[in-house]
C-alpha cells in the first residue's frame, strides 16, 4: 500500500483549516481592536489638544486683561505672550508631540510662536488657509500629512475670546505630530502579530494531535480496503470512539462480514456455475451486446475448435459464419438456429439456442447461447429416411419383376413349355431375394433391440475357419482359387457359432461375387493384443478411399447396378459388423482401386495352444 503524503493527507488540511480559521479570527479582532484603538487613541489625543488649547486660550484671554487690554504696548503684549507659551509648553504632557504654538490676533498677524526657527513670523500676517478658515468658523482642528517626511500633524485652532463682549480677539493655533500614537499603534500591532504565529504554532500541534483522532480511523479504514481488495476479509477496523467516526468503524466492520459472506456465496455459486458448464454436455457461449464473446466452456471450445485466447473477444457471427446475420430482437425471442461445422472428413452438426441477458425489465445486454451437438440425432434421422427408401427400393424391384411375369403368365405364357418355366424360375428367384432381404432385417432389427441373446461356446477358430473355407471351396467355382495363411496354431475363442459362421460366410460370398475370372482369394490370421485378426483378400476392383466407411452402412453399395445383378441385400457387412461389435471386436476394410479389397475383424481369444507338426 502506498504510504500517503502528509501534505496531501486529510490530517493536513484539518491543520491548515485550523490555522486558517485563527488566523482569519485573530485578523478580524486585531484589524478591528487596532481600529478601534487607533481611533481611541486620535480622540483621546485629539480632545487633549483642545482642552490644552482652551486653557492657553484663557490664560492668553486672562493675560491681555491683566496688562490692560487694548492698551497695552505690543512689547508688553508680546513679553506676555511668549511668557505664556513657554510656561504652556513646559507644563504640558504633550510637549514632547507638540511642533509648535502660535498665537495670532484678529487681522491673522503672528504675534507669538513657540518654534524657535519660526521667529522670523512674528509681526507677520499669516497665509495659513486653516487659521483663515479657523476665524470664519470660530475654531477647527483636522489631520494634516506632510509629503516632506511622510509625518501625521494634528492641527487645532482655538479662539481667544474677551472677557468683557465675548468677542474674538484672536487664534491659538497648535501643530502637534502623532507619530507617538502610531508608534504605540505598531508595537500592538506587533503584539497581535507575535500572538498570532503563537496561536498558529500551538492550533498546528493542536490540529495534528486532535486529527489523528480522525485521520487514524480513517487510515484504519484505508488499509482495511486493501485488504478486502486482495480478498482479506479477517481483518477488522480498530473502534477508537463512540462518535460518527466510531459508527462508521463500526459500519465499516459490519460490512466486511456482510461482503464475506457475500463473496463466499458468490465464490460457492461461482464454483458450481463452472462446474455446471464444464460438465454440461453441451457447449455455451455469453456473448455481449455487440456479440462479442465475454464466456465459453470447454465443450463449446471443442466444438468450434478453438482455443480460449482466441475465442474471448471474438464476434460470434464470424466465429459460427451463420447465413444471416445475427439481430437481438427488442423481445429477446430468437429461432434456434442448424449451424453446420462439419469438415471434409468428419459430418458435424451444432443446433443454437438462443437466450438473451437482461436485468430485470432493462434493455438486452447480451446472448447465452447453448450449442447441442445434433450430428447424431440428425445422422440417424438421415439413416431412417435412407433406410426407408432403401427398403422401399429393394422390395419395388423384384415386386415389379414378379408382377410382370405373373401378369404374363396370366395373360396365358402359363400355357408356352419354354416361357413358362423359365418366369416361374425368375419368380421364384426374386422371392427368395425377398425372404433373404426380411430376414436380414428382422435379424439387424433383433439387434437393435438388443433382443437377440448370442449362445457363446469355446472352440477353436481357426479349425472353425477352415471348415468355412473348405464348404465355400466346395462352391466357389473352378475360375476363382482359395489361398490360407493361417497359423498353425489352436486359439480358442468365447463365440456364437451360428453367428460367425454367418459374419464369415457373408465376407467370403461376397469376396466370390467381386473377384474376377481367375481371381485368387486370400484367407489370413494373426495375433494382436489379446485379439485374433482375421482377414479375407479379394482380387476385384477395390473401392474407392472415399467410400470404405460407408461400405459397412445398411444397403450401401459401391456398385449398386452389380450388386443387384448379383442378388445382393446391402445388409451383409451391416450384420457382420453388427455381430462382430456384439462379441467386442472390430471390423474394417483396406483397399486399393484397382487392386482389391481385404475385410479385417477381430475377435478376443482365450487361450492358445501350439500344435506339433
Amino acid at each position: 500500500m502506498k504510504r500517503t503524503n502528509f501534505f496531501k493527507s486529510i490530517q493536513w488540511k484539518l491543520v491548515v483549516i485550523y490555522a486558517l480559521l485563527i488566523l482569519v479570527a485573530m485578523q478580524v479582532i486585531g484589524v478591528y481592536f487596532v481600529r478601534s484603538l487607533e481611533r481611541q487613541y486620535i480622540n483621546n489625543f485629539s480632545q487633549s489638544l483642545v482642552d490644552r488649547a482652551n486653557l492657553l486660550s484663557y490664560n492668553v484671554s486672562e493675560g491681555i486683561a491683566s496688562n490692560g487690554g487694548d492698551s497695552t504696548s505690543d512689547q508688553q503684549l508680546n513679553q506676555v505672550l511668549d511668557q505664556l507659551l513657554s510656561e504652556f509648553t513646559e507644563s504640558t504632557t504633550l510637549a514632547d508631540d507638540i511642533r509648535e504654538v502660535q498665537i495670532i490676533d484678529t487681522n491673522s498677524v503672528v504675534r507669538a510662536t513657540s518654534n524657535p526657527n519660526n521667529q522670523s513670523l512674528v509681526g507677520q500676517r499669516t497665509a495659513n488657509s486653516f487659521i483663515q478658515k479657523s476665524f470664519a468658523t470660530s475654531g477647527a482642528q483636522e489631520t494634516l500629512v506632510y509629503e516632506d517626511s511622510n509625518e501625521r500633524m494634528r492641527v487645532v485652532a482655538v479662539p481667544v475670546k474677551s472677557e468683557v463682549d465675548g468677542t474674538t480677539t484672536g487664534m491659538i493655533y497648535i501643530e502637534a505630530s502623532m507619530q507617538s500614537i502610531y508608534n504605540q499603534m505598531e508595537q500592538v500591532t506587533r503584539i497581535l502579530a507575535t500572538g498570532t504565529l503563537i496561536a498558529l504554532i500551538i492550533t498546528s500541534i493542536l490540529g495534528i494531535l486532535l486529527s489523528r483522532t480522525i485521520t487514524r480511523p480513517i487510515a484504519d479504514m484505508r488499509r482495511q480496503a486493501v485488504e478486502m481488495r486482495k480478498g482479506n476479509f479477517s481483518r477488522k477496523v480498530k473502534v477508537y470512539s463512540d462518535d460518527e467516526v466510531g459508527q462508521l468503524a463500526y459500519a465499516f466492520n459490519e460490512l466486511t462480514d456482510e461482503l464475506m459472506e457475500a463473496n463466499a456465496t458468490t465464490e460457492a455459486e461461482r464454483r458450481r456455475l463452472t462446474s455446471v458448464l464444464e460438465n454440461m454436455s453441451d457447449g455455451v457461449v455469453a456473448t455481449d451486446r455487440s456479440l462479442r464473446i465475454i464466456l465459453m466452456n470447454d465443450q463449446a471450445r471443442d466444438m468450434i475448435g478453438l482455443a480460449e485466447e482466441e475465442a474471448m473477444g471474438a464476434n460470434l457471427q464470424n466465429l459460427l459464419e451463420f447465413d444471416d446475420e445475427i439481430v437481438i430482437p427488442e423481445d429477446g425471442t430468437m429461432p434456434p438456429k442448424l449451424i453446420d461445422l462439419s469438415t471434409d472428413e468428419e459430418l458435424f452438426l451444432v443446433r443454437a439456442y438462443f437466450s438473451p441477458i437482461q436485468k430485470h425489465s432493462g434493455p438486452i445486454t447480451g446472448l447465452i447461447v447453448v450449442l447441442h451437438d445434433v450430428t447424431e440425432q440428425e445422422q440417424v434421422e438421415q439413416d431412417r429416411r435412407e433406410f426407408v427408401a432403401n427398403v422401399s427400393h429393394e422390395l419395388r424391384t423384384p415386386l415389379t419383376t414378379m408382377r410382370s411375369y405373373l401378369e404374363v403368365l396370366a395373360e396365358g405364357a402359363y400355357k408356352d413349355d419354354e416361357l413358362a418355366p423359365r418366369f416361374l424360375e425368375t419368380t421364384q428367384n426374386e422371392t427368395e431375394r425377398m425372404i433373404r432381404l426380411v430376414n436380414d432385417l428382422l435379424q439387424l432389427s433383433k439387434m437393435d433391440s438388443k433382443e437377440y441373446t448370442m449362445q457363446k461356446v469355446k472352440f477353436d477358430f481357426i479349425q472353425f475357419f477352415n471348415d468355412i473355407i473348405e464348404r465355400h471351396e466346395m462352391t466357389k467355382g473352378e475360375t476363382i482359387q482359395f489361398r490360407r495363411k493361417l497359423m498353425k496354431r489352436r486359439v480358442y475363442v468365447h463365440a456364437d457359432q451360428d453367428k460367425m459362421t454367418q459374419v464369415i460366410d457373408n465376407i467370403i460370398t461376397n469376396a466370390v461375387k467381386f473377384s474376377p475370372e481367375g481371381g485368387t482369394i486370400t484367407f489370413r490370421t494373426m495375433l494382436r493384443a489379446k485379439r485374433l485378426v482375421i482377414g479375407i483378400k479379394d482380387e476385384g476392383v477395390g473401392i474407392p478411399k472415399s467410400n470404405l466407411k460407408k461400405i459397412f452402412e445398411r444397403f450401401y453399395r459401391v456398385d449398386k447396378a452389380r450388386a443387384r445383378n448379383i442378388g445382393g441385400t446391402g445388409l451383409g457387412l451391416s450384420i457382420a459388423k453388427e455381430v462382430v461389435s456384439a462379441h467386442g471386436g472390430d471390423i474394417w476394410a483396406e483397399s486399393e482401386f484397382g487392386r482389391g479389397t481385404t475385410i479385417y475383424f477381430t475377435i478376443p481369444f482365450d487361450t492358445i495352444v501350439e500344435v506339433n507338426d
